[in-house]
């Protein structure tokens, strides 16, 4: 575990160890946990490599993907580069894999086949005999743990590359910019410190972690929020294309958007603050200013990433704008300021991931300031200024945080003390989801009376709706397995789904399974 504060050099230690590994005739393997990273990597591997860099993502096509398959089973790649699939490339002779970020949940597939990229990596660097080395600012609670207790070596860099200091970070309280009189999402604060930022020619980067325009439309009279046809979640206002509503998990849309609530006939109200809206704010202060805004929707062209940050890099651009595709791994010399916007509801999301989340974001996002000779800052915005983890990642105190964190998962017998097995079924009719998920658990539970099952702790929890009940007019329910995650345990769950899947009642019905999701 490659323990480092943001900015301290990671990717030169990584240059340095393929570097040794090329020299000892082996190959390397280099992950990254999102598309938006790759180019910033790939360049970097290429300026020092040349040539024999493969890369593979989801943003290829398939003739580009097949190419560079190709080229890795050819042996004409030292090195490949990709997001969590590129696990799976046909390297030859494996000396070194590298995960950068490794406590991202982008590691983990939750779509069929389901797999943990870190957990394959560590398989495939037993079977090479190769050097395997997780690399964050933010390690994952469970990832800490190991090394804690010995399980793998932990060094650390304290310090920043070149001695630079860590950003400066000012918190604000927004309930007291809304007593003031402020209504806007950019606090009075943030405005003077990017007035100050464009003034001296520097650059900017700003956090908010919600795509759209307004987050959603409720009812003024009968209080109820429009909720997408398909799925259990509100619907989004989007207001390019001329205004639309839109669902982020189906993609079904409402355009133009609707004023009249569809149950009473009372007003709509919309509320909330996306990306959208924030770039509409800062255009309006800053008009000055050259915005870019970084979210799923500015990104969906084919090489969007790579052009869009390479233009910010040209000093194109003053002030970048995005959800957390820019709050991590990005390297800009000229940004000197960055603000945090709306975090506070990722607080008290579900999944018992939800504080190191935050305090990995925040973190991330605060250290991509102030990474060049000019100094940085941060200010973060919140309505709970006395949280823990919010003060934690103010001061990049990640010990402190981590403290707190395996003392809260030790008291709720989290993982890393044991883990979660889910098993998840769907369908389009809920009753016949919900019987099926009652069957799996009577099942469980008479197979669990049995020895040598009999001895484990395990604790069977639901059926219960899923975080999101209902995604494409599909019903989901869960059964939760906290249990240890032994050999033994695992051939239960495998055996069940094998059952489940010949099993006639559950015609129409799904089941799925997955250990530590990220919901």
């Amino acid at each position: 575990l490659l323990y480092g504060v943001t900015g301290s050099g990671k990717t030169a230690v990584f240059l340095k160890l393929i570097e040794r590994c090329l020299a000892l005739g082996k190959k390397a393997l280099v992950l990254v946990p999102e598309i938006s990273l790759t180019p910033q990597m790939i360049r970097r591997l290429k300026e020092r490599f040349g040539r024999r860099v493969a890369v593979q993502h989801s943003a290829l096509n398939h003739t580009e993907r097949l190419l560079q398959w190709q080229m890795i089973q050819d042996g004409g790649a030292d090195i490949v580069v990709g997001t969590r699939s590129a696990v799976f490339a046909p390297l030859e002779g494996l000396g070194l894999i590298v995960i950068d970020e490794e406590q991202e949940h982008t590691y983990h597939s939750e779509n069929s086949p389901r797999y943990d990229a870190r957990e394959v990596a560590r398989r495939r660097a037993a079977a090479h005999g190769a050097l395997l080395v997780l690399a964050s600012a933010t390690p994952s609670t469970e990832t800490f743990y190991e090394a804690q207790a010995g399980r793998c070596q932990l060094v650390r860099l304290t310090q920043r590359y070149a001695g630079q200091p860590l950003p400066a970070v000012q918190m604000v309280d927004m309930r007291a910019e809304l007593a003031a009189g402020n209504p806007r999402e950019i606090s009075l604060a943030l405005e003077d410190a990017l007035r100050a930022n464009l003034a001296e020619g520097r650059q900017a980067i700003l956090l908010l972690n919600r795509r759209g325009y307004q987050t959603m439309a409720q009812c003024g009279d009968c209080r109820e929020v429009l909720k997408c046809p398909r799925c259990s979640v509100p619907m989004v206002y989007h207001k390019d294309g001329g205004g639309r509503l839109l669902c982020h998990y189906c993609g079904a849309q409402i355009a133009p958007r609707p004023e009249i609530c569809p149950a009473c006939g009372g007003k709509l109200q919309y509320r909330g603050f996306g990306t959208q809206k924030a770039e509409e704010e800062l255009a309006a202060l800053f008009p000055e200013a050259r915005i870019l805004r970084m979210d799923q929707d500015t990104t969906a062209a084919k090489d969007a990433h790579e052009k869009l940050l390479a233009g910010f890099a040209r000093h194109e651009y003053d002030i970048m704008v995005g959800t957390q595709m820019v709050a991590k791994g990005l390297d800009f010399e000229d940004v000197t300021l960055v603000g945090v916007l709306g975090i506070d509801s990722l607080l008290f999301a579900q999944g018992f991931r939800a504080y190191e989340t935050v305090f990995s974001l925040v973190t991330q996002v605060v250290g991509r300031s102030g990474r060049a000779s000019a100094p940085g800052r941060a200010i973060i915005q919140t309505f709970t200024p006395d949280n823990d983890v919010i003060r934690c990642a103010a001061r990049q105190d990640y010990d402190s945080f981590y403290a707190q964190e395996i003392a809260l998962r030790e008291m709720r017998r989290c993982p890393p003390f044991r883990d979660l097995f889910v098993l998840t079924a769907s369908g389009t009719m809920e009753s016949a989801v919900l019987r099926a998920c009652m069957r799996l658990r009577r099942t469980l539970e008479s197979w669990l009376a049995q020895p040598p099952l009999a001895d484990m702790e395990v604790q069977l929890l639901g059926p219960a709706p899923a975080s999101i009940a209902k995604v494409n007019d599909r019903y989901r329910y869960r059964l939760t397995l906290a249990a240890e995650n032994t050999k033994a345990l695992r051939a239960v769950v495998a055996y069940l789904l094998r059952c489940a899947q010949t099993d006639k009642e559950n015609r129409g019905v799904s089941v799925s399974a997955d250990v530590n999701p990220l919901d």
